[in-house]
């Protein structure tokens, strides 16, 4: 099974952490969390990887090379200028017919084979693996009507599925993308929408969190130490 993993962006609102290493270098207890996503998918079946690299590339190039120590085979697709979260895609090489694209800024348990067996059961053209997350309004929400006082629900806690940054794309649906443009992946969800294609939500229960900021970074620090053996089930 292919992934292909984005990892070329420069983790701004992740400084100090990087501003001399690229963001999937940044470690979680003492493992690059790029590392952490690799061994994950090697550990579930995932042989080939595409590292989609531009800013400090040659750091990440020469960390993980050819993926000999990791037991994987990687590869690097480079960006000339950054794409978006959907525009890398375009530039990979020899793409199976069906395969996994995520950020590689993940801090996840998900059980990658039946998130790629789901889509395959499903015939989907893309299967986008959801996350439940909830939001706290910390203020007095109203329901109004005709300008007329309906209900009041104080500081409701909202409940809404996200998408995880994890992808099951089938080869042909690439052919949308534009080749050498920025181009994110909501835009292209809904143009093959548009289009009648088949996307699945992927909804299994398991621990997510998008590394996207300073109070983000450190919650992974923390649970990533607290429960390492589920994060790295071979250690």
């Amino acid at each position: 099974m292919q992934a292909v993993i984005l990892a070329g962006g420069k983790g701004t609102r992740l400084k100090p952490f990087t501003t001399f290493l690229p963001k999937p270098l940044v470690p979680v207890g003492d493992v690059p969390i790029l590392e952490v996503v690799l061994r994950q998918l090697k550990h579930y079946g995932f042989t080939d990887a595409v590292l989609a690299v531009n800013h400090l590339a040659e750091l990440i190039m020469t960390f993980f090379g050819n993926g000999d120590k990791l037991g994987m085979h990687i590869t690097y697709s480079r960006e000339e200028q950054p794409l978006g979260t959907a525009g890398p895609v375009a530039l990979v090489d020899k793409l199976d017919d069906h395969f996994l694209v995520m950020n590689g800024d993940l801090l996840t348990t998900v059980n990658f084979k039946q998130l790629y067996d789901y889509h395959i059961a499903q015939k989907n053209d893309v299967t986008i693996c959801t996350a439940k997350r909830e939001v706290k309004i910390d203020l007095g929400v109203l329901e109004i009507k005709d300008n007329a006082f309906v209900n009041y629900n104080e500081k409701p806690t909202l409940s809404y599925w996200v998408s995880s940054g994890i992808y099951i794309l089938n080869r042909d649906v690439v052919k949308t993308i534009p080749q050498g443009k920025p181009y994110d992946m909501p835009t292209l969800m809904m143009e093959l929408h548009r289009q009648g294609k088949k996307i699945g939500c992927y909804t299994e229960d398991f621990y997510w969190l998008d590394i996207g900021r300073v109070d983000d970074y450190e919650t992974a620090v923390r649970i990533f130490n607290e429960k390492k053996d589920q994060f790295l089930p071979n250690g």
